[in-house]
């Protein structure tokens, strides 16, 4: 090359991508199993498996089907599952939620028998199992906050008797991190951690999710308790509120379209914290790939590479038994 031509570079960041096993070697952000939490929907009986049309490759289980699907996710490596329940009927006030013998607590003493060292966690809200699809109880059509964080806390006792090792309370009703530590602590449970839904948006991207739970709201929204899209200053207030009131883990939800959430809570906070990939996320990629217009392995590598990167140490997705395989 002519010296006139020459560049004068000292710094050359390229040659630290030229290989595959060098771009290992220097990767900031390594995505591991280690990571995942794969959510699984439970529905009362035996031999059940519903495919959900909204969230293709996932299905409604009964308790049994999900213990062999919990043995498999164990087997590929993955360290917990998250149970979201429907119930055997509905009412205004969700009762069927805290039956001991309900969908999800027969699904924690199955899970616990069959992999006693899977990390099981349980979904803790009323949606599902109400009449009227909100997640507190009503007081007319507004939400009785009080009220409902002692049914939710109800809930959380419930899970944690059946042998739950964390329960997650999803309503975002105020104080309901407070109520549940001190029932679980009184009722003789104080190893039973806390994985508190902290941010909570009221997303558009929950559609599937509420084909799959059965728990779209009757009527209204729920953007009187769920949190405001364009808000992140409130977000990082309802995680200070709930760590202040004995959450042990904080999660984001929903993930990718709120990964400056994220980020500023991994900056200001030192706890755990998790994401949700959630289920309009996994629906649209899935989308997508059944056109043939995306590669699925690696839209998906590189969407929990950067819910990761954003740093979330915890990371729940539809994908966690995908993504196992893929690593061989």
């Amino acid at each position: 090359m002519p010296d006139a031509e020459r560049l004068d570079l000292t710094a050359r960041p390229r040659r630290l991508r030229r290989l595959d096993s060098l771009r290992r070697l220097v990767a900031e952000t390594r995505l591991s199993v280690d990571s995942l939490v794969y959510p699984i929907f439970i529905e009362p009986g035996s031999g059940i498996e519903q495919p959900i049309d909204a969230m293709p490759g996932q299905s409604i289980l009964s308790p049994d089907r999900a213990a062999n699907l919990a043995r498999t996710a164990a087997g590929l490596g993955i360290p917990a599952v998250l149970l979201f329940g429907r119930p055997r009927h509905k009412d205004d006030t969700g009762s069927d939620a805290h039956a001991a013998d309900g969908a999800v607590q027969e699904a924690i003493r199955r899970i616990k028998d069959a992999v006693p060292n899977l990390t099981v966690i349980t979904d803790v809200c009323l949606c599902a199992y109400t009449s009227h699809g909100h997640c507190g109880i009503l007081d007319d059509e507004s939400i009785d906050n009080d009220r409902s964080v002692a049914a939710i806390a109800r809930v959380a006792l419930s899970h944690a008797e059946a042998g739950a090792d964390l329960v997650a309370p999803s309503d975002m009703m105020d104080g309901r991190v407070g109520a549940i530590r001190a029932v679980l602590d009184d009722a003789g449970h104080p190893d039973t951690a806390i994985l508190a839904y902290a941010a909570k948006y009221a997303s558009a991207f929950y559609g599937p999710f509420r084909e799959a739970a059965d728990s779209a709201p009757a009527f209204g929204d729920r953007r009187s308790y769920q949190m405001d899209p364009p808000n992140i200053r409130e977000a990082l207030r309802e995680i200070e509120l709930d760590i202040a009131e004995g959450a042990d883990i904080v999660m984001v939800k929903p993930a990718l379209a709120y990964l400056d959430v994220i980020a500023a809570a991994r900056r200001r906070f030192d706890l755990p914290l998790a994401a949700y990939n959630v289920s309009g996320e996994y629906a649209m990629v899935k989308a997508a790939v059944e056109r043939g217009w995306i590669d699925e392995q690696k839209v998906v590598t590189e969407s929990l590479t950067a819910i990761a990167r954003a740093g979330a140490g915890i990371i729940v997705t539809y994908w966690a038994l995908d993504f196992a395989r893929w690593q061989g």
